[in-house]
């Protein structure tokens, strides 16, 4: 498809991607593809948040968009407890719990 990236290759565990290289801790396969396409673009938003505070030297905007960074990798399972360390019951708060916060916050 024009537009789209194929997934990065991931570890045989499936816990982590690996891009350029490196690993990083992979999405939680388990939150609903509706639920992480929101979360993403929670993630995103805050990401240019950051930027936008970086480029106005403003650090308590950067404080505060680097927080809702955090919040949003978290809830996708890529900070955290790794989610594989997790019950169902356990992950699904997580996403359940850090989606709703990020809702509020806008």
């Amino acid at each position: 498809m024009e537009g789209h990236r194929a997934p990065p290759p991931k570890t045989p565990d499936g816990h982590f991607v690996v891009i350029k290289g490196r690993k990083w801790r992979a999405t939680d396969p388990l939150i609903p593809e509706d639920v992480a396409a929101r979360l993403r673009r929670h993630l995103m938003a805050a990401r240019r948040a950051v930027r936008s505070a970086t480029t106005a030297d403003d650090a308590q905007a950067e404080r505060a968009a680097r927080a809702r960074v955090n919040r949003a990798k978290i809830a996708l399972g890529e900070r955290g407890t790794p989610w594989w360390e997790q019950s169902e019951t356990e992950r699904r708060r997580r996403w359940e719990e850090g989606l709703a916060g990020l809702d509020e916050e806008g």
